[in-house]
């Protein structure tokens, strides 16, 4: 809003001082951070305030755990403190002109209000179990349709595909397409021709076929991405801190990897893909970093608030947009680590407990408690009928938190690492 502000003022002749600032992306990155931060711990404490006042607590079950029943009645619905603090310096600082931008705005407040109808169900309704499950899975499917269509017919997602050539004396050179262009193209990691075209994956010669192939594909990817991210981070926010720690993480990976591909330079030195306009997208890594750091000043152990599927499932769609628009959806499995382990645990929970009841009557769980972070508070022989008892200690929650983060800055570092490594 400001860079469009003083965009139109030069353009009537009217210079502020230091209003050539707001033109650099840099600048506005930096403002963006310090900007989020400050509203998401001073508007933290009011909001948190007010929601004990209001008595929206948190409704806890009876699962056994370490400091359970303490956390009854904590507030929740804080992730209304990331969603605002995502969305006022992006409003302000950011191109609101830009088609990624735009998409972003869009994925934070439909996830957000998605996650704010669980908690509402939750909280004010009495029903433990939230908002029915195909409703969210109808609003997932129904923003990766959004993102997927769009992406494919607005005419400013472009990209500068790249290509290497050996020049005499084996001297390597990385070139870009002079003209920009639609494509389906995504980046693999640890592979020397880093791009893969999902229009190709299939061998079809007719170019017509070929190009629905590859929309569907794409169509299909995003939808999967943000249904998987938005019910990872979903159900790795049982510990406190821990889903606005990761989230932070994988932030600031996402800003360096937005500001790689929106670099001229920087992509031909890495050999990826240039994809003009994403430099605005840095700006919104930033809010996202500075809104859940600010956020752990309340949310870190022993939390005053919790972000709720407000805040959850906002965090995951965010994540998983993010990742398809700068084309580097195929990193995640590495970036998005703790999410997708904590998805997969509970998905092997239910399939392997359901599988062994009906072919013994008896159901048998592969860990103690899932998702993933649960099997490591319980004591070994809490849980008899499970595969894996170890580590037969419990890990205090603090402590839990601690390693969960440590692995993530490892998978985010090797999530960098790779665009070196092919």
């Amino acid at each position: 809003m400001i860079y469009h502000l003083f965009d139109f003022l030069t353009r009537q002749g009217i210079v502020f001082p230091f209003s050539r600032l707001f033109t650099y992306v840099s600048f506005r990155v930096g403002l963006a951070v310090i900007l989020a931060l400050l509203i998401s711990t001073i508007l933290g404490s009011k909001l948190i305030k007010y929601l004990q006042r209001k008595q929206i607590g948190e409704l806890v079950r009876d699962l056994g755990l370490e400091g359970e029943q303490a956390k009854k009645g904590t507030p929740t619905m804080g992730g209304i403190i990331i969603i605002l603090a995502i969305l006022i310096p992006t409003l302000l600082f950011a191109r609101l002109d830009n088609i990624y931008i735009i998409l972003m705005i869009v994925t934070t407040v439909l996830m957000g209000l998605l996650g704010f109808a669980d908690d509402y169900i939750k909280v004010f309704k009495k029903d433990k179990n939230g908002l029915k499950e195909h409703y969210k899975i109808f609003g997932q499917v129904f923003l990766g349709l959004i993102v997927g269509v769009t992406l494919y017919l607005s005419p400013s997602v472009v990209i500068k595909r790249n290509s290497e050539v050996i020049r005499e004396g084996n001297a390597r050179e990385i070139r870009f397409e002079t003209t920009d262009t639609k494509s389906f193209q995504t980046s693999v990691p640890f592979v020397k021709d880093n791009n893969l075209d999902y229009s190709e994956i299939l061998p079809i010669d007719d170019p017509a076929v070929k190009k629905i192939v590859g929309v569907t594909i794409f169509i299909m990817m995003t939808v999967f991405v943000v249904m998987l991210l938005s019910n990872g981070v979903n159900l790795t926010d049982g510990v406190d801190g821990l889903a606005s720690g990761s989230s932070a993480i994988v932030g600031v990976v996402l800003g360096v990897l937005a500001y790689v591909s929106s670099h001229h330079d920087m992509a031909g030195y890495l050999n990826t893909m240039f994809i003009p306009g994403a430099e605005e997208l840095v700006i919104f890594a930033s809010t996202l970093v500075g809104a859940t750091i600010g956020f752990l000043w309340y949310n870190s152990y022993p939390a005053q608030v919790f972000m709720g599927d407000t805040g959850s499932l906002a965090l995951g769609g965010i994540i998983g947009v993010f990742a398809i628009l700068i084309r580097k959806e195929l990193l995640l499995p590495i970036l998005c680590g703790i999410f997708i382990a904590e998805f997969t645990s509970s998905f092997i929970q239910r399939f392997y407990y359901k599988f062994t009841r009906m072919r013994t009557g008896t159901g048998v769980r592969v860990f103690k408690m899932a998702p993933l972070h649960h099997h490591f508070q319980l004591p070994g022989g809490t849980a008899a009928n499970s595969l894996l008892k170890k580590p037969v200690d419990k890990i205090p929650e603090a402590k839990l938190t601690m390693r969960f983060w440590l692995v993530g800055i490892i998978l985010a570092v090797l999530t960098i690492v790779t665009l070196k490594i092919r």
